[in-house]
């Protein structure tokens, strides 16, 4: 009994299925028009989307730098605790310049640099407000009349920049690993203005890094200050010493006991040694200056963007193909949901 009224229940599913498919058959002509109506609409609504470019940016990170010439300052500069930085800081790591790139510091220190876009030389923060038309969404608000980031920083100008930075971090910027077995990074940025998105993209990994140089060259400046102020005190006491010895000398000219040249000797011993390490922190002084000028920079970049940029917009074929795929659904749920409809009122 089971089995038959399950059967009977099949049937009457595929009678209607039968029914419904007829039904949308018949108004197959309807159907066709509103996907075509919807298919002209995808196409209206390509012509009205602004394109975006993609500025695109690859670089690399520089790991441990294994044959760096601080690494020859290990010995000179462990005696005196100085960290040359002969290896890569653990704060320029690839996954945290990822992270940096991303941060509100570095993308509104890019942004207060000057640009030139469309022939216009300004802030690229002007730019951006320009572009995107954010000023003429402000209209005639007093809290914003003749504003502008060439003036004194405020509470507003830091509102702004903050959902600037916002819009940006999650709209617009990208920025990882282009495949996972590579280092190589991806920076991408899209813009209304590609012009804008070029000099934003190269803006950018400057601020990123000019960081890191201000980093590293604080710590070189404190190894190269404290080795010289080393080498003087030195230098200082060797002067001393040579000068004590030679009058030492003098008066030990006519003695021949060496107990009565042990005055004598012990000042050789001392000028020696401190001769010893005068030249051994001149030594390290001249190699730490010649590395400081010399230093390899943490970020190389591979390919930097080249206008014209690639237009990141959907092609017209692909929104007609949508539009006149939703208009035939939208279409047809509607004629399904108005039998249905009817159907119910007819039965009740």
């Amino acid at each position: 009994m089971k089995d038959y009224n399950q059967e009977i229940q099949l049937k009457d599913i595929l009678v209607k299925f039968s029914e419904y498919k007829i039904y949308l058959y018949q108004k197959k002509f309807s159907i066709i028009i509103c996907a075509c109506l919807f298919l002209l609409i995808g196409i209206g609504i390509n012509f009205m989307l602004e394109p975006k470019y993609n500025a695109e940016l690859t670089f690399v990170i520089e790991g441990d730098q294994g044959g760096s010439p601080l690494n020859g300052l290990a010995s000179i500069s462990s005696q005196f605790g100085v960290d040359f930085g002969g290896k890569q800081n653990g704060t320029f790591s690839a996954n945290n310049i990822i992270e940096l790139l991303k941060s509100r510091g570095v993308i509104v220190s890019a942004l207060m640099h000057s640009g030139t876009v469309n022939k216009k030389s300004d802030l690229l923060i002007e730019h951006y407000l320009e572009i995107n038309r954010i000023k003429d969404d402000w209209g005639e608000d007093e809290q914003f009349k003749g504003f502008s980031f060439h003036k004194k920083n405020t509470y507003v100008h830091d509102s702004i920049s903050g959902r600037v930075w916002s819009t940006i971090i999650k709209d617009n910027l990208t920025v990882d690993f282009q495949t996972d077995d590579a280092n190589i990074i991806t920076l991408s940025y899209f813009s209304l203005n590609e012009e804008f998105a070029k000099e934003f993209a190269e803006k950018l990994i400057d601020q990123m890094s000019k960081m890191y140089d201000a980093h590293q060259t604080a710590q070189a400046n404190n190894t190269l200050d404290f080795l010289q102020n080393r080498a003087d005190s030195v230098f200082s006491e060797l002067e001393i010493a040579e000068q004590q010895y030679a009058k030492v000398t003098d008066i030990n000219s006519r003695i021949v006991k060496a107990s009565g040249r042990l005055k004598e000797m012990q000042l050789l011993r001392r000028v020696e040694v401190l001769n010893t390490m005068y030249l051994e922190i001149v030594k390290n002084l001249e190699l730490s200056k010649i590395t400081l000028l010399n230093k390899t920079p943490i970020i190389n970049i591979i390919d930097k963007p080249v206008l014209p940029l690639p237009e990141d917009k959907t092609t017209p074929i692909i929104l007609a193909l949508i539009g006149m795929l939703l208009g035939g659904f939208l279409s047809s749920f509607y004629f399904v949901f108005k039998k249905l409809f009817r159907d119910a009122l007819a039965e009740a």
